[in-house]
């Protein structure tokens, strides 16, 4: 556990892996903390981001939470902390590559993450349990997946 008042790095880690604020809420802080990657879902809809443009995003933010998310769990002094959200806001540019949900469609695959974040499927269950921020990353990732897949599904029988 991290004793030392937090340097302005360190406080910009947490920031950023408390997801800008959202995983600090006491109460269900991996719902609040998804939203800032709901809105992140939104804004590559408005752009009309293709499926490369959101596996790269999610690229980009999956590489960089890795370290991000070890380094707000040592400070925080446990394995996967609560309030560290970073890995539900990178599962949605995924979920988005899998399924472009449309505007009628981002509140069910919000949901769909949520059910599968929150239940942990195999192999979701499996990947929290790598060390460190690989481990942290790798189980929303999963849900991310089950969640996408669902939600294609969804779009090609039902809608």
């Amino acid at each position: 556990m991290h004793t030392q008042p937090f340097t302005p790095g360190q406080r910009i880690t947490l920031f950023v892996a408390e997801g800008f604020g959202f995983g600090r809420t006491r109460f269900a802080p991996g719902t609040f903390g998804s939203l800032p990657g709901l809105a992140m879902m939104w804004g590559l809809q408005v752009l009309d981001a293709t499926p490369l443009h959101c596996l790269a995003l999610w690229l980009l933010c999956f590489l960089c939470g890795i370290p991000i998310c070890q380094q707000a769990a040592v400070l925080r002094g446990k394995h996967d902390p609560g309030s560290v959200v970073w890995d539900e806001i990178t599962a949605f540019p995924l979920l988005a590559a899998i399924a472009k949900p449309g505007w009628q469609g981002l509140l069910l695959a919000f949901v769909l993450f949520r059910i599968f974040d929150i239940s942990k499927p195999w192999p979701v269950n499996r990947l929290e349990k790598i060390p460190g921020g690989s481990g942290i990353m790798a189980d929303d990732q999963a849900a991310g997946v089950w969640a996408g897949l669902v939600l294609w599904v969804t779009q090609k029988w039902l809608i």
